[in-house]
């Protein structure tokens, strides 16, 4: 429930999959294709509390009720242009990752960090299906950069 977690430590939980899914977008970044990414992300963030109805951490920070609270607090990454070419932006996102990890060490059951961990993926998984990296969004779904920054999650998160 969320009175085991501080406003600090819901942030983190929440910064996680933002973070993953804005990485995965910045990778092969075009006009448009950031923008139906960003709809992907967002979709999976908005389903995630009818996806894991008992997962009480994703619950204190995902559910309509602890959005409409206010309680977590998103703060906005400081990206520069050259950290998304360099990979800087996926090292965060993987510290992001870590530091939400850390948290619920301890706090959540296995069961809920597991389904936490399978959540997390599943926002650079679906920011990476969203479009592809031609005009308008079309062509390769999943770009070289893309995978590579999945495997980095997948290997962050197991």
């Amino acid at each position: 429930m969320a009175e085991n977690y501080t406003p600090e430590e819901l942030s983190a939980i929440a910064q996680a999959p933002m973070m993953t899914g804005m990485a995965v977008a910045m990778v092969d970044m075009g006009i448009v294709s950031v923008a139906i990414e960003a709809a992907a992300l967002s979709k999976q963030i908005a389903g995630v509390a009818q996806k894991y109805p008992d997962n009480s951490v994703i619950q204190s920070v995902f559910s309509m009720e602890a959005i409409k609270s206010g309680t977590v607090k998103m703060q906005k990454p400081e990206v520069k242009p050259e950290d998304i070419k360099s990979g800087v932006l996926v090292d965060q996102a993987i510290d992001s990752i870590n530091n939400a990890l850390q948290i619920l060490d301890g706090k959540a059951t296995p069961g809920e960090i597991q389904q936490y961990k399978e959540f997390v993926y599943s926002c650079g998984e679906a920011v990476a299906n969203a479009a592809g990296s031609g005009m308008f969004g079309s062509g390769t779904k999943v770009t070289e950069g893309e995978k590579v920054a999945l495997e980095k999650f997948k290997t962050a998160i197991a």
